[in-house]
Order: C-alpha cells, then sequence, then structure tokens
C-alpha cells in the first residue's frame, strides 16, 4: 500500500502542540504592566493575534482584509447591467422586425411599423404589449425569445443562487419542476410555522431538490438563512436604483413571475421569509460605483455579500458594550474570508476560554478581572525584566531556577516536618530506612521509606524584614507617564519578596489623597486616582502599623513618589489638601518620618520629578531618617527599587 505525506489543509494541524495559554497571559501583562486595564489586554491581544511558533491573524487583520473586499465589490459594477441589456435585446428584435418588414409594401407591413413605433419608452412595458406580437421575422422571433429567457433566469436568479445555471436550456418539464419545488417549499415552511416540521420532511425535500441548492444547506433554519439573505439582497437593489430603474425592473420582475406562472409562490414566499428574519436590512440602499453592467443575479450576490461583510465588519470591531468573540458568526467569516480564517478565530476564542478556565481571568458581575494566579505571574515577569537590566555582577543568584535554601547549612539535620522547604538530608534519610528494617531481598535490592525516616539539613536562620511600599497614585504620576512604571516596579517587589524571601513581610500601601493597603491580587489591575492630593502622612502612618506589627522584623521602608506632600490626615478622619503645601502637612509628615527613625526604619526615597519643592522635601526626609535618596527614570524605577532592596537584605 502507498502512502502520500503533505502539508494538512483540512483545518488547523491536529498533531500541533497546544496553545499556551501562558505566553497570552504575558503578552497581556505587557500591556497591563504599561498601565492597561485587563479588558484593553485582552481586547488588544485578539486584535493583534498570537504571537511566538503559532501565528494567528488577530481581529484588526481580518478586519482589514473585509474592508477590502467590500471596497472591491462596491467597485465591482453597476446594477442596471440586466435592464441594460433587457433594452439592448428588445431594441435587437424590434430592429430585425423591421428589416423584415421594410421590404413588404402591404398595409399588414405599415400598420406593423405604426405598431413598433407607437411602443412605450418603458422597457417593461413594451415587453408587455410584445408578448402578443405576431412576429413575422424568425430572428427577431428568436431574439424576443431569448430576451424572456434571459429575464427568467435572471429573476430566479435573484431568488434561488442555483437556477440560472438549471435554466440556461429551459424547457416545459424544468419550469414545472421549479414550479412544484417552490410549491413543496412554502408548503414546509406553513407545516413549521405550525409546529409540524421534521428534519425527515427537509432530507425528503433536498432529495428531490437538493441539485437546485449549491450551498447545501443541512436544515430548515439554514435554507431559510439563505433564501432570506438573498431575498433581502434583492429588496436592497431595488432601493439603491434611480426611482424610474426601480419601477422598469419591477414591472419586469411581476410580468417575468406571471408568465412563469410563479407570482402567487414567490409572493408566498417572501412573506415567510421577512417573517422570519425582520432583522436583515431589507430596504436599506447601497452603492456600487463600478463601470461594468452587472446582471441581476450577480448585482444580488455582490449586494448579499456586502451586507455579510458589513456585519462581519461591525461584529470583529468589538466596539460595543458586552461585546465577545462568540458574537462573530463563524459561517459569515468562513463566506467572506475562507476557511483559514475560521481557524484563526477559534484560536482566538480559545485564548478568551482558555484564560478563564485555566484560572488567569474571571468575570465577576460582567467585569474581567486578572485572578492571584494571574497577578503572580505578571510579578514574575516583572522581576524578569528587573533582572535583566541589572549589571550580571551585581544579581548574585537571584535569578536562580533550582530551589534552594534560607540560609547557609550547618552540618546537623532533624526529622522532617509537614511544611519544611529546607533540602533534605539524603544520607541520613537511607540510613533511617535501612535501619527501620526497610531493605528489600530478592532479584532487586532496595530500601523502602516510611515518612518517619526523612530527614532535612538544618541551615543558619536568616533575619526577616518588613517591607513596606509607599507607591504614589496621585494624577501627577499619570499626566507625567510614571504610573506604569510605578506598578510595574511595585509588581517585581511583591513577586522577589515571595519567591526569595518568603519570611518577609511585605506591604504595599497606595497614597493619594488618602492610604490605602493594595492587595497583591488588585496590584496589576490598579490605575492612578483621578483626585488632587499626595497624602505621605497617611501612607506612612499605616507602614507604621505594619513595622509595629513584625516588631522583630528588620524595617525596610522605600517611597515612591513625584511630588511633595500637599495632603495630610486630620482628627477626624478627613483628608485636607492645600497646594502649595501647607506648614501643617509638611510638619505632619516630617513627624512620621522621625517615628520611622525611632523605630530604626530607614527611609529611601525615589524621586520621579525634578522638582525643586519635591527635591527639598526628600533632602530634608533623608537628614532626618539617614535613608537615601535616588532619582531614577521611569524606564529605571523596577531596577533602582529592586536593587536597593537587594542591597538592604544583604546588609541585614
Amino acid at each position: 500500500m502507498a502512502f502520500r505525506y503533505g502539508e494538512y489543509h483540512d483545518g488547523p494541524d491536529p498533531l500541533a502542540p497546544p496553545y499556551d495559554v501562558r505566553a497570552a497571559l504575558d503578552e497581556m501583562g505587557d500591556a497591563i504592566l504599561s498601565g492597561s486595564t485587563p479588558v484593553h489586554a485582552l481586547r488588544d491581544l485578539l486584535k493583534r493575534g498570537l504571537p511566538g511558533g503559532q501565528e494567528r491573524r488577530g481581529l484588526d487583520d481580518m478586519l482589514r482584509e473585509v474592508r477590502r473586499r467590500r471596497r472591491d465589490l462596491r467597485e465591482r459594477g453597476r446594477l442596471d447591467g440586466t435592464l441594460e441589456r433587457a433594452r439592448a435585446l428588445l431594441d435587437k428584435a424590434i430592429g430585425q422586425e423591421r428589416a423584415e418588414l421594410f421590404p413588404d409594401p402591404s398595409d399588414d407591413a405599415r400598420l406593423r411599423e405604426a405598431g413598433l413605433d407607437a411602443l412605450p419608452e418603458d422597457t417593461a412595458s413594451a415587453i408587455q404589449e410584445l408578448s402578443t406580437y405576431e412576429w413575422r421575422s424568425n430572428a427577431a422571433r428568436r431574439t424576443f425569445e431569448e430576451l424572456r429567457d434571459l429575464l427568467r433566469r435572471e429573476v430566479l436568479d435573484s431568488q434561488f443562487r442555483g437556477l440560472r445555471d438549471a435554466l440556461a436550456n429551459p424547457d416545459p418539464e424544468a419550469m414545472e419542476r421549479v414550479r412544484q419545488m417552490m410549491s413543496d417549499l412554502n408548503d414546509m415552511l406553513d407545516k413549521d410555522a405550525r409546529g409540524e416540521h421534521t428534519q425527515a420532511d427537509f432530507d425528503s425535500f433536498m432529495a428531490k431538490y437538493g441539485d437546485l441548492f449549491p450551498e447545501k444547506p443541512r436544515n430548515l433554519d439554514e435554507l431559510v438563512d439563505i433564501l432570506a439573505r438573498r431575498a433581502a439582497a434583492t429588496q436592497r437593489m431595488l432601493a439603491s436604483m434611480t426611482p424610474r430603474q426601480r419601477e422598469e425592473l419591477s414591472n419586469l420582475i411581476n410580468q417575468t413571475l406571471d408568465q412563469a406562472g410563479l407570482s402567487d409562490q414567490m409572493r408566498r414566499l417572501g412573506e415567510a421569509l421577512y417573517a422570519r428574519r425582520p432583522d436583515l436590512a431589507w430596504n436599506a440602499p447601497e452603492r456600487l460605483t463600478g463601470d461594468e453592467p452587472l446582471g441581476m443575479g450577480d448585482a444580488v450576490t455582490a449586494l448579499e455579500e456586502l451586507a455579510d461583510l458589513t456585519q462581519l465588519e461591525t461584529a470583529l470591531r468589538q466596539d460595543y458594550p458586552g461585546a465577545r468573540l462568540d458574537d462573530i458568526d463563524e459561517a459569515a467569516v468562513r463566506r467572506a474570508l475562507g476557511r483559514s480564517a475560521v481557524d484563526d478565530l477559534e484560536a482566538l476564542k480559545r485564548i478568551e476560554r482558555e484564560l478563564e478556565e485555566q484560572g488567569y481571568l474571571l468575570r465577576r458581575r460582567g467585569k474581567l478581572e486578572l485572578t492571584p494566579k494571574a497577578v503572580r505571574r505578571l510579578g514574575e515577569t516583572a522581576l524578569r525584566r528587573v533582572f535583566s537590566s541589572l549589571d550580571a555582577g551585581r544579581r548574585g543568584d537571584h535569578d536562580q531556577h533550582d530551589a534552594g535554601s534560607a540560609g547557609e547549612l550547618t552540618g546537623s539535620s532533624r526529622p522532617w516536618r509537614f511544611g519544611d522547604e529546607q533540602p533534605l538530608d539524603v544520607v541520613r534519610t537511607l540510613v533511617n530506612g535501612v535501619r527501620s528494617g526497610g531493605v528489600t531481598l530478592g532479584d532487586r535490592v532496595g530500601v523502602r521509606l516510611s515518612v518517619d525516616d526523612f530527614e532535612v539539613a538544618e541551615t543558619e536562620r536568616r533575619s526577616a524584614a518588613a517591607v513596606c511600599l509607599l507607591v504614589d497614585l496621585s494624577y501627577s504620576m499619570a499626566l507625567r507617564g510614571t504610573w506604569a512604571a510605578a506598578k510595574q516596579t511595585a509588581l517585581a517587589l511583591q513577586a522577589l519578596v515571595a519567591s526569595k524571601f518568603p519570611q518577609d513581610a511585605v506591604q504595599i500601601i497606595g497614597f493619594s489623597n488618602y492610604a490605602r493597603v493594595l492587595q497583591p491580587d488588585e496590584l496589576a489591575g490598579l490605575d492612578w486616582d483621578m483626585v488632587q492630593g499626595t497624602n505621605l502622612h497617611h501612607a506612612l502612618l499605616i507602614a507604621g502599623r505594619h513595622l509595629d506589627r513584625h516588631p522583630d522584623f528588620e524595617p525596610v521602608v522605600l517611597v515612591v513618589t513625584d511630588g511633595e506632600p500637599t495632603a495630610h490626615l486630620m482628627r477626624n478622619g478627613r483628608s485636607a489638601f492645600e497646594w502649595p503645601p501647607s506648614h501643617e502637612t509638611l510638619e505632619l509628615t516630617l513627624a512620621e518620618v522621625d517615628k520611622m527613625t525611632r523605630r530604626r526604619a530607614t527611609i529611601n526615597v525615589f524621586m520621579l520629578a525634578a522638582d525643586d519643592r519635591l527635591k527639598e522635601f526628600v533632602d530634608e526626609v533623608a537628614r532626618r531618617n539617614g535613608g537615601r535618596v535616588f532619582s531614577p527614570s521611569a524606564e529605571r524605577l523596577g531596577e533602582y527599587v529592586v536593587n536597593d532592596f537587594l542591597r538592604l537584605r544583604r546588609a541585614r
């Protein structure tokens, strides 16, 4: 048996590895760490598409392709092609008849010529009068029959896409089959309206007339959708014409249906389709600007595709309240952009779905939020960024991925207890297993271990630190473009303490007109406060309480701000704002600085603005407390804060 191998084209590669949703979260993290909200970060990711080794088009790429298709369709041609061709065939038939009558000197010939001269200018009316005319010219008769066949095919094709080819060589049996098909179709719709329709009825209908429906619908709902969209496009074509063109073409349609014996059936079908799909744009005009005249069937097809593309463009923009990828119709994507676009869309939907199912995103009261798991991941990303900017010689072992202990090994060991993170003492653990009779003999010699056999290596006790990071949330941080860097720094420090110094007690405090403790799971989605006031006094009060709760811990206080204190907390708990800063605000804030000094807590200030008042204030803080003042750029803030924290921990 011979086998042939090649690229798989029927959808996504079934052997491809699953998309790593963590990479998607990291992509979102770039936007979130730059100050974006989770909702906007996810929306931007879906618009850009998938990064990495499994590139997929995003919504923006699909949107550009949809708009290009719409532009091409509008420039494809104009809508009066059937009228133009009908008029040309009518004029040709009349000219052929006149050529036959001209040599005849009889009164009958002159009378016929007078009748031809008196024909209405309206194409439909002229065709109506000539429908009973006895043609003298065989060539004229054939031309007129060609005209009627053209109209019959175009009119029916405007309702049923597959009938133009089926009636290319019409005969009475073919037309009778079309009439029977429409009668059966209307009966099936009536039966469905009564609740009596079954899938077996539809299958029987398609077995008889399936060749007339190239779209191959699988059930009645799909068939109704196909026919309704085409019927609505026909109405939009008429609405897009000039009043005279609309009247002429409407008359031609009605005449053709009457002559084919389909008027009543078509009216029934139109009413049923409108009742089922009133949401379609039935009478919305559309403008086509091309030069090529389009036949009625082709014009309806173009307008049908334009309507699909218009709806698809709205869904792809995702700019309406509550927008989700599930709103995008995959069938419309397939019709407009092909199978590969459907695969790209499914991949984007999988990202949105997997981020929720794997516990990174949570919808709460219609709002998208990051979970603690996602915040930890973003903190690790922020920390990696900080370490990547540090000099190699100053990084120490804080970028190591292997497990370690909290201090130096002492050489002794003790029995393992639940929750211990110290490294196992393998030699003593195995010795305990042998002593407890866990040796097995036979073909293979081994040692069976129980929980009581395990021992861990003891390490030197490392001192713990009580860490306070005070982050300015005031409006000026956003105006100066430093807020994103401050948020990224807070995430990085939180991740560093949680991973490398789990014995430390870290508290992140945000302050604007008031101060508040920030929980780790709200850091990523945190935004600046659009209020006036930099209440460092309140922030230091909260930080002092945290240090007092950990009296045996080494105190570490880091302040990130871009402005001098302009608010303080009054005795009644309200915030008092004044700019320039009042003497009372500065006095109360410096009093808290003095309390920090008595707690042996060094305050290091990271100044994000070169304001003279701010510089004067932080110099006074450094003089009273003994701490240091840094003036980093926003891009290097995380590096400065983390490196200073590591320096303090090493010094402790």
